[in-house]
């Protein structure tokens, strides 16, 4: 398990809760347009020692009440003892997951590890590999989803670029969602694509930023697959 950033406080990444935000190293996906490894989670920064990182929460614990455990995959490595230690510190556990992991995230939800699970859905079933940019699995994907669809609390979300998202196959997703957990998501969120650099493949600094309207729009098709749909710019 190799953690590359912590930031010590998120008012955003982790709904309801003051919580700081946790990059671990490694993927399984190579999508061109992720800025985190790029941006913090490079191979060549230095690793902290996950004995400094518990010692923070047990000085914070009575300031923070969350830790969001992000990546890359957090899964890829997440330690069960280091959310145990966690844990016993009162604090309550996010997981962001690109969903390749979904044995692992069961086993920690059976345990009662995680309170939270944030998974991204790259686009349509057809479209998946090409956005991931790897050949997978994609029954990997479907069983995350069918588990953290019968959560209390999770949310499932998009990044939004024109390069691979319109109408069409949004709908499509959304029906392929629907035929997986049989009702309607609890929470979904669109985040349109920006444009800050420090990308996987370079080529995505030539995109423009996702417009409103954009995102918009494609809401719209949401509304009949979810309970609660929101749009980030």
């Amino acid at each position: 398990m190799k953690i590359k950033h912590l930031q010590k406080t998120t008012l955003i990444d982790y709904p309801g809760e003051i919580a700081c935000l946790l990059f671990l190293y490694g993927c399984t996906f190579r999508c061109g347009f992720c800025y985190n490894a790029g941006l913090v989670i490079k191979e060549e920064t230095e690793d902290i020692p996950k004995e400094e990182i518990l010692q923070f929460l047990e000085k914070r614990k009575n300031q923070l009440t969350g830790i969001c455990i992000t990546g890359g995959e957090p899964l890829m490595t997440l330690e069960k003892e280091f959310l145990q230690e966690i844990k016993k510190m009162g604090y309550k556990i996010k997981i962001d997951t690109n969903g390749t992991f979904p044995e692992k995230l069961n086993e920690f939800l059976k345990d009662g590890l995680i309170d939270y699970v944030a998974m991204d859905i790259k686009g349509c079933k057809k479209d998946y590999a090409l956005i991931a940019n790897v050949k997978l699995d994609i029954s990997k994907i479907e069983k995350s989803i069918k588990i953290i669809s019968q959560m209390e609390n999770y949310e499932f979300r998009t990044t939004i670029l024109k390069k691979f998202h319109n109408k069409e196959n949004i709908n499509e997703m959304f029906l392929w969602l629907k035929e997986l957990t049989n009702k309607k998501l609890k929470n979904y969120s669109f985040q349109g694509f920006k444009n800050v650099g420090n990308f996987v493949d370079k080529e995505f600094e030539k995109e423009e930023n996702t417009r409103k309207e954009f995102l918009e729009n494609l809401k719209l098709i949401g509304t009949d697959f979810c309970e609660n749909i929101s749009v980030k710019y």
